[in-house]
């Protein structure tokens, strides 16, 4: 296990947490068997620890036109794009496992138009590329091609605030110089211990 640190910044421990917090914290330990190093770092600032976790739920918890895989998809691909290893890491594990596939991860954060994806999710991908990259360049035409590959608008919409939110949080990662985790990087790829 690495014994680097996982931030650049003071990582508060559990007990001197708030009531709230600890208590988030604590039910992903017993779920997952760890804490990602995610929330770990973020705690440092309790309120926006509070706003950024309640948008991502938002986003990635939601029902609707996305798969859940689909929603991981976005994050790799874009995680990528900004050289983001905390997140191509941590989300490319749950992508493996959501999408029921070992090699999926990969490919989407290394060279997503060579994955072996749908063209529906290629469009997806591009589109959210251009968000995180380029914003500035989204027109009409834009929608339009994801429309025509059967996205509605609140898919569209999914997309590009998937794209957006990620873009913040892969550029936190970096400025805080956030580790994943040691357990992320198998996790999918092997048969879990039962």
């Amino acid at each position: 296990m690495s014994a680097k640190p996982i931030s650049r910044f003071p990582v508060p421990d559990l007990a001197s947490l708030p009531e709230d917090l600890r208590t988030k914290l604590l039910a992903i330990q017993e779920k997952a068997g760890f804490i990602p190093n995610v929330f770990l770092a973020l705690a440092h600032r309790p309120d926006e620890f509070r706003a950024f976790f309640a948008y991502h739920d938002a986003l990635m918890e939601k029902e609707g036109g996305l798969t859940k895989a689909e929603r991981e998809m976005i994050v790799v691909a874009t995680s990528g794009a900004n050289e983001c290893q905390y997140c191509v890491v941590a989300h490319g594990a749950i992508l493996r496992i959501r999408a029921k596939d070992p090699l999926i991860a990969d490919q989407v954060a290394i060279n997503y138009r060579k994955a072996d994806i749908t063209p529906r999710q290629r469009a997806m991908l591009d589109f959210a590329m251009q968000v995180a990259l380029q914003a500035s360049t989204v027109g009409d035409e834009d929608l339009e091609d994801l429309r025509d590959h059967g996205f509605s608008d609140d898919d569209i919409w999914d997309i590009g605030a998937i794209a957006a939110f990620f873009a913040l949080s892969n550029r936190m990662a970096n400025l805080t110089n956030m580790r994943p985790n040691d357990e992320f990087y198998l996790m999918g790829r092997v048969p879990k211990n039962k």
